[in-house]
């Protein structure tokens, strides 16, 4: 995968095979059957068990990528890889992207190629050096182009799309909290919708944090309500065609989260052929 990177940077003749030599310690990925529907072939046979998923999860700011792209991680035995963590771990670092960074995000913009590509580089040289396998990448592919240079290289095995109503969507990023002190995420927003134009009620309970972080809990710079919505539109409008490209190749998972992690992770994984307490047994064997 870092080879993957550098091919990026290069743009050298012969890299596509040095990174397919780089990839040859993974387990190649299955086909994953698809059932057409009106325009939108989407997966009906995933088959996780006994190989080492290659997944890819997208879906808008503050669906929930990476609370869902996490468990499933502990559960697979996979690295969670997100960009997104990427990007603040070095806005925190004061390292020489960190200023850069800073009036990207603050201004609610994409970050270009070249930085979540300088950064996916460090992390994927690092994941190798110990002896990672498969993946969770949650925060990229972002673009076409992106995505483009991910099929060049390696077969993923699942596009996993959350989808959730974009005014649930600017409630939740407003009420995202952290705990300054021990780096954790909670939400603090009460959410209950009622349903429109025959979709369902829509209701999620506050992830409230411990009595020991109530007084630290910060704010991101980031979550905003008018740049929110400026990430919201710039998703449509530049991210949205990477699901028109993974549904062409029959590997797009549309989910619609039901509700909060409660209603939602069941039906996650039963969407995805997981039985997370066979997995437990066998992690625990």
């Amino acid at each position: 995968m870092a080879a993957m990177i550098r091919h990026f940077r290069s743009s050298s003749s012969n890299s596509i095979a040095q990174i397919s030599r780089s990839l040859s310690t993974t387990t190649a990925s299955e086909t994953v059957k698809s059932q057409n529907y009106p325009g939108n072939p989407i997966p009906t046979s995933i088959e996780p068990k006994g190989k080492i998923v290659q997944w890819v999860f997208l879906g808008c700011p503050g669906v929930g990528k990476g609370t869902y792209a996490s468990r499933l991680s502990t559960l697979l035995c996979v690295p969670h890889i997100a960009t997104g963590d990427l990007v603040r771990d070095e806005l925190k670092s004061s390292g020489p992207l960190s200023k850069q960074l800073a009036e990207i995000v603050n201004q609610g913009k994409l970050v270009s190629d070249e930085i979540i590509l300088n950064l996916l580089s460090k992390r994927l040289e690092t994941g190798e050096a110990k002896g990672e396998a498969g993946f969770i990448l949650d925060g990229f592919p972002r673009t076409v182009r992106q995505a483009e240079i991910l099929t060049e290289v390696t077969d993923i095995d699942l596009v996993v799309n959350l989808k959730l109503p974009e005014r649930v969507l600017v409630e939740k990023c407003l009420g995202r909290r952290i705990c300054s002190e021990c780096g954790k995420n909670f939400n603090v927003a009460s959410i209950d919708i009622a349903g429109e134009n025959g979709a369902p009620r829509i209701s999620m309970a506050p992830l409230n944090p411990p009595s020991q972080c109530i007084s630290k809990l910060i704010t991101r710079a980031d979550d905003t309500e008018d740049i929110v919505k400026e990430r919201l539109k710039i998703y449509w409008d530049k991210s949205q065609p990477v699901e028109d490209f993974y549904r062409s190749q029959g590997k797009l998972l549309a989910f619609d989260l039901p509700g909060g992690i409660p209603e939602s992770w069941p039906k996650l994984l039963e969407v995805l052929n997981l039985d997370e307490q066979e997995y437990k047994l066998s992690a625990a064997a």
